[in-house]
């Protein structure tokens, strides 16, 4: 039987396993769910890749406490290489329950379209492997090896310091990254380069205490209107990014992502313009770009007739690949002191960053993904960026520098993830399955 028949038979098997797979509410945070949450799709994980033919199947601690799950499946080919497969178990939290449409942890079909929290990040991934797997049967050319990472989502690095303490256990010839997606459902894609970030969270005080806005305003400097300006400062009238020290003209040189696509894709409302003097390529992944996350200044309801003695907020700064997180954490901590106004008390905590990735492209298994991806989808892939970051892949390419490092998956622009809502496209679990069992074959006859 041809492989596209086999994955469309196991597509109902591949609903099923969504479907009890996306019912663990296993959110890696002890705060605000049972580990026992986590501590189950482990174990699912550890049963489905046993019954798929890997022989050693077991979990394995990470430093901060969470369990991944490793497992190898060698194969009895004469110099066979070695194919890493890499995907995480844990998920968001599903933030406001009364914005989704369906129940968070129940697989839902909706117009098509699978609902639940991890159907697509990053659960939907795992189902790819295994149908890919399951199509292929005994027919797996390659030696394999899997880690399936179980706290992904809390960016506490846990598999990342797993992978340096056992560098030989993971050692791959390719590695494939499943925690990405394609440029639209049906069109299939690469993703090439990742941004780093920097996240600070800068303090303003101006006032030992409130004070009444009638009799000082006016005079009193206002912490929260100083932090505004401050913010406000981090852009042009564009949108921008504009901090001193940080390129903003670079190029993307990759696939073009059609502004009326991504509009559709971010929601961005009628009549409000996108930002930036670039492509919106250039802007999401070959720019620096400033959000702030959050602020800590008083809500509107219950609000009083006072001006702000301190007000604070968290920032995000995504950094692209050629550009050091570290000085762009010095440059904007610098910009951000140099704009303060009126001699106001500014403090900046840096919270964490990450580096930007770059990778690899036109050794063999991207030769052989090149030639699967056309015979699974019928076109070419193209080549994508994400603003996003994934610092595991950092230390994947510092630890096995000749290994080939493919970043793929399920995930499309309309997915939803890390929001209410999240979504997959079962198409997609099946084309990139297909697209996984057809790269396995050629992989191993390209070496």
């Amino acid at each position: 039987m041809e492989l596209r028949e086999r994955v469309a038979e196991l597509m109902g098997q591949a609903r099923s396993d969504l479907e009890e797979l996306v019912s663990y509410r296993s959110v890696a945070d002890p705060r605000q769910y049972p580990v026992e949450e986590c501590e189950k799709a482990a174990e699912w994980v550890v049963d489905r890749f046993t019954a798929a033919g890997f022989s050693d199947v077991r979990l394995v601690e990470t430093a901060d406490g969470s369990r991944a799950v490793y497992g190898a499946r060698p194969c009895s080919v004469p110099d066979a290489p070695t194919v890493l497969l890499y995907s995480h178990y844990d998920v968001q939290p599903p933030l406001d329950e009364r914005a989704w449409r369906t129940p968070p942890f129940q697989l839902t079909d909706v117009r098509g379209r699978w609902y639940g929290r991890g159907s697509a990040d990053c659960k939907g991934n795992i189902v790819m492997h295994l149908t890919a797997l399951r199509a292929l049967g005994d027919d797996v050319p390659v030696n394999l090896k899997l880690i399936v990472e179980g706290s992904e989502e809390q960016g506490t690095g846990g598999l990342e310091d797993f992978v340096v303490r056992n560098a030989d256990l993971l050692r791959a010839d390719a590695i494939l990254v499943c925690d990405t997606g394609n440029a639209a459902v049906g069109v299939p894609a690469v993703t090439v380069s990742l941004r780093g970030l920097v996240n600070v969270v800068v303090t303003v005080r101006a006032l030992r205490s409130e004070v009444h806005s009638g009799m000082f305003g006016g005079a009193a400097p206002d912490a929260l209107a100083a932090l505004i300006h401050m913010l406000a400062s981090l852009r042009d009238d564009a949108g921008n990014t504009t901090i001193e020290g940080l390129d903003n003209t670079t190029t993307w040189h990759g696939e073009d992502y059609p502004p009326a696509r991504f509009r559709a894709d971010a929601g961005v409302l009628d009549g409000v313009s996108l930002l930036g003097g670039g492509t919106v390529s250039d802007m999401i992944w070959a720019r620096p770009a400033v959000t702030v996350l959050g602020m800590d200044c008083p809500p509107v309801v219950g609000s009083a007739s006072a001006v702000q003695p301190q007000a604070r907020a968290r920032l995000n700064l995504r950094v692209p690949p050629g550009m050091d997180p570290v000085k762009a954490a010095d440059a904007l901590i610098a910009h951000l002191h140099g704009a303060a106004p009126w001699g106001v008390q500014v403090t900046v905590e840096r919270e964490g960053s990450g580096e930007p990735f770059q990778a690899r492209t036109g050794g063999p298994a991207y030769t052989a993904l090149a030639a699967a991806m056309r015979e699974a989808y019928g076109r070419e892939m193209t080549a994508l960026g994400q603003g996003g970051s994934i610092p595991l892949c950092n230390v994947f390419a510092d630890t096995y520098p000749d290994a080939e490092i493919i970043l793929m998956g399920v995930e499309d622009p309309m997915c939803l993830m890390h929001a209410p809502n999240e979504s997959v496209d079962p198409t997609e679990i099946a084309g990139m399955a297909l697209a996984e069992a057809l790269f396995l074959r050629a992989y191993a006859d390209g070496r």
